[in-house]
């Protein structure tokens, strides 16, 4: 059962902190008004935890690693089988560009407040299609990974219903519905916003043609409480590297990486983007290349042969991009 990657120690802490917060907030409510948003933190990590899970399983032993999963995914907000098709499988193949699931450019690739903060409702929307095919998928196909689905879907949903008749039996139906939703409900939907939110800010006006595919946040610290998400473009780059790793691949391709692409603080550059540049536009991003949405020739021709090759989304397919750079 034990660890494929001793850095995940750090993995295991927080997966136990977050849990025993939430008991905490339960035994002692009074905390709870200088503490959700740490539950929300944590929710959010354990995101975070699920996505690297998902490139690279945690544990040796399978039934460890779905037992993870489902741990997971109680206080994430979601069943983390989601990452594969709609991330794993999708968002890393087409990075952005014609076909992506999350791209940022759905509707217009204006970058402003409203956009950003509505990014959430319009992916997760386009995701539900991957996640339905690759559900319907296993279900014909692999039915021992379409029971691990539902597994995961009947520990999310019956996790999360203990939460909610614990919280009640301590503190009766009106006290307990507002303490489940406050350290347990809205931490999950803030962690799968915020996540979303990320991969916005990751992708909106790279070039996604080129090494400049993603942006990336390189601050020590935010990387520590992150696990280095925010190194986005040494993760599309090594996508199986562990993400205690990330930062040697970052050190080797930032050379190639426009500097503009390279934040140090997130809140400044939300801050600058959101707050300043609607009044300076000056200071706002400006689309790098030709844009996610124009393929240069050759990849335009390049992906109508893929296509027909594979005959639809090839799940184990390589990115249709890197195949014709």
């Amino acid at each position: 059962m034990g660890l494929r990657d001793s850095a995940d120690w750090r993995t295991m802490l927080w997966a136990a902190m977050g849990p025993m917060l939430v008991g905490a907030q339960f035994a002692f409510p009074a905390m709870v008004p200088y503490t959700w948003w740490i539950s929300c933190y944590f929710a959010l990590s354990f995101g975070i935890i699920a996505h690297n899970h998902n490139h690279c399983p945690t544990f040796h032993s399978k039934s460890a690693n779905e037992a993870f999963s489902g741990w997971l995914s109680i206080f994430y907000g979601y069943p983390t089988f989601a990452w594969i098709p709609t991330h794993n499988l999708n968002h890393h193949k087409y990075v952005n560009t014609d076909g992506d699931a999350t791209i940022t450019w759905r509707f217009t690739n204006r970058h402003n407040v409203f956009v950003a903060v509505t990014y959430f409702f319009v992916s997760a929307y386009y995701q539900s299609d991957p996640i339905k095919i690759f559900i319907g998928k296993a279900r014909r196909n692999n039915p021992a990974l379409y029971r691990r689905i539902l597994r995961q879907y009947a520990v999310w949903l019956g996790g999360n219903v203990v939460l909610l008749s614990t919280a009640i039996a301590l503190h009766g139906w009106a006290q307990g519905s507002w303490l489940f939703f406050v350290t347990v409900a809205f931490p999950e939907f803030f962690a799968l916003w915020t996540i979303m939110l990320f991969n916005y800010e990751q992708h909106v006006h790279t070039d996604a043609w080129s090494q400049n595919h993603s942006r990336s946040f390189v601050s020590p610290t935010l990387n520590f409480l992150l696990f280095n998400n925010g190194l986005h473009a040494a993760h599309h780059e090594n996508p199986g590297e562990h993400w205690s790793r990330l930062k040697v691949v970052h050190e080797r391709i930032a050379p190639k990486i426009e500097p503009v692409l390279l934040q140090n603080s997130v809140w400044w550059y939300w801050f600058r983007q959101y707050c300043l540049a609607p009044f300076f536009p000056r200071l706002g991003t400006v689309q790098l290349g030709r844009g996610p949405m124009n393929p240069p020739p050759e990849v335009a021709r390049g992906r109508v042969t893929l296509d027909v090759e594979l005959g639809e989304a090839g799940s184990n397919a390589p990115s249709a991009v890197r195949v014709m750079a």
